[in-house]
């Protein structure tokens, strides 16, 4: 069914199919030369079709592009035959199963078709039937990503619509990304210092060069992100570093906490108004979807959002037929005409989606829209081999503040101790606690040196249990058993290594100076350690 307003488009190949079928109507002169480019003997078919001539008899479309690598004077002769609505589209190929020669004519050629079209909304349409299997390929790869299509079969003088079973976007290229951690192996081995973009990630844990690796890949693919994870483990820094890493680089990056606003105040923000939409609105406002247009727009805590907006965000990341996933078509409050801008969308939640979609507080095609490529950031309390590293840096970066801001200031440092206990606290506001509390230590402590007790202040509420105790200060006496306190140093270990190993027991046994994985996985089992 056509949608009403919407010009249908079908774009195909002309194949030697289409060439026989149209021969027996076509000069004597004419049958001679397609006889020598087909290599057909014998008579020609009456009355035959090709695919091109029965998908389009049987088939209504405004306009029809085929791309020909034939001469001249067959394309000629093919746009006399198919009538008005068929344009020929000269290419040069020199052979039919060049993938990267077909890939690169199809993307032109329909590059330039969405655009000459671009006046009116486009439904396209592309026939599988004539060509070589690599063309085929080429549609079916541009049809599913770039320019969304629907595909179209002939046989026996038949004409069906064939459905392709996938989106590469939303289950081919996820799939990929949460393959065999091997894919993400010689990324996992670089420190994020060393991958271009990502310079603000501090760390070397084996859990945060993963998150890294994925968000490295996803980085170069133009489809939506989604971040997840506990509040405080750096969504945002992350968001930042795919867009420094993307080939948008040099455009704009602009973060929106969806959770901070009132649906209709996220609405004018994001989509922007006309004068007069509503009181209040004395000028016209130009959203940031049209001001970040070639960059980037980070959705932050996207899950506090409204179903009403959550409505209009979707019909927002729906591309128009014909169009890159990117492109954006939506309506500013109180317009009455739709604005295009081409955006990439990043967002992050500390919420469980998939639970609030079956709790019917989040839209489950608006999750699919957002998460075609998924990263989930690990918390700090399984990061233990970063927290050092990362306590000396952020001091580091408070000493530079401070010092530029009075000459004066005698810069701190952090006591051996001190490190200690940093590195065993649970930090249960991860990354954005750490910070917080090194900087209230900084500004309270009037010691160079930050000691424990300086952290316990500028933490204000600790459980005894976690400030005075841990495996290493049990007391000693009639209830102490080194037996036990040695099997809870051994559960912890294990437990730790599992988790810094990303869950691969290989790694997990080199962590911790086993000689092979299968004694490490005999422990786990007896233990029965879950990880």
């Amino acid at each position: 069914m056509k949608k009403s307003g919407v010009k249908s488009i079908l774009v195909s190949w002309l194949g030697y199919a289409d060439l026989k079928g149209m021969a027996s109507s076509l000069p004597q002169k004419m049958q001679a030369e397609i006889a020598q480019i087909t290599k057909h003997k014998g008579d020609w078919p009456t009355g035959g079709m090709g695919p091109v001539q029965t998908c389009i008899g049987q088939m209504a479309f405004k306009k029809v592009y085929l791309l020909s690598n034939f001469p001249a004077t067959i394309n000629s002769q093919c746009a006399k035959h198919y009538g008005p609505q068929v344009e020929i589209i000269p290419v040069t190929l020199e052979n039919p199963t060049d993938y990267k020669s077909i890939y690169q004519i199809s993307l032109d050629a329909l590059q330039a078709i969405t655009q000459r079209e671009s006046k009116s909304p486009l439904e396209l349409s592309m026939l599988l039937s004539p060509g070589t299997p690599a063309m085929i390929a080429i549609w079916i790869l541009l049809g599913k990503t770039k320019f969304p299509a629907r595909f179209y079969q002939t046989f026996d003088g038949k004409v069906w619509e064939t459905e392709i079973p996938f989106d590469l976007t939303l289950d081919v290229v996820p799939d990929l990304m949460k393959g065999s951690d091997a894919l993400f192996q010689h990324l996992a081995l670089q420190s994020p210092q060393e991958i271009p973009g990502f310079e603000s990630i501090i760390g070397e844990s084996y859990v945060i060069k993963m998150a890294v690796g994925r968000a490295k890949k996803a980085a170069i693919r133009n489809v939506s992100v989604l971040i997840s994870g506990e509040s405080g483990t750096g969504k945002e820094m992350f968001a930042r570093a795919i867009h420094l890493a993307s080939p948008r680089r040099d455009k704009l990056f602009e973060a929106v906490n969806c959770a901070a606003l009132p649906t209709a105040l996220l609405e004018s923000q994001l989509f922007g108004h006309k004068k007069g939409a509503f009181t209040g609105a004395d000028k016209d406002h130009i959203g940031l979807l049209k001001s970040l247009d070639g960059g980037t727009l980070f959705l932050d805590e996207i899950g506090e959002s409204e179903l009403v907006f959550q409505a209009k965000l979707l019909r927002a990341l729906q591309p128009p037929a014909g169009y890159s996933a990117t492109i954006r078509e939506f309506f500013p409050v109180g317009a009455v005409k739709p604005v295009r801008s081409d955006v990439r969308i990043i967002a992050a939640t500390n919420k469980n989606l998939l639970e609030a979609i079956k709790q019917g507080a989040f839209r489950d095609d608006l999750y699919y829209r957002l998460a075609a490529l998924t990263i989930k950031l690990p918390p700090l309390r399984d990061r233990q081999a970063d927290i050092v590293m990362m306590a000396e840096q952020f001091l580091k970066q408070i000493n530079a503040e401070f010092q530029a801001l009075d000459p004066g200031y005698k810069q701190k440092n952090i006591s051996p101790s001190t490190k200690i206990f940093v590195k065993n606290h649970p930090w249960p506001g991860n990354v954005r606690q750490l910070y917080n509390v090194l900087l209230q230590a900084v500004i309270l402590s009037d010691r160079d040196t930050i000691q424990k007790e300086d952290l316990i202040g500028a933490l204000a509420e600790m459980p005894e249990a976690e400030s005075d105790t841990g495996l290493l200060d049990h007391p000693l006496g009639e209830s102490f058993s080194l037996k036990k306190v040695m099997s809870e140093l051994e559960v912890h270990y294990l437990q730790r290594a599992m988790k810094e190993a990303g869950g691969k027991k290989t790694l997990a046994a080199k962590l911790l100076g086993m000689d092979n994985y299968q004694a490490l996985d005999a422990k786990l089992k007896r233990l029965n350690i879950q990880y």
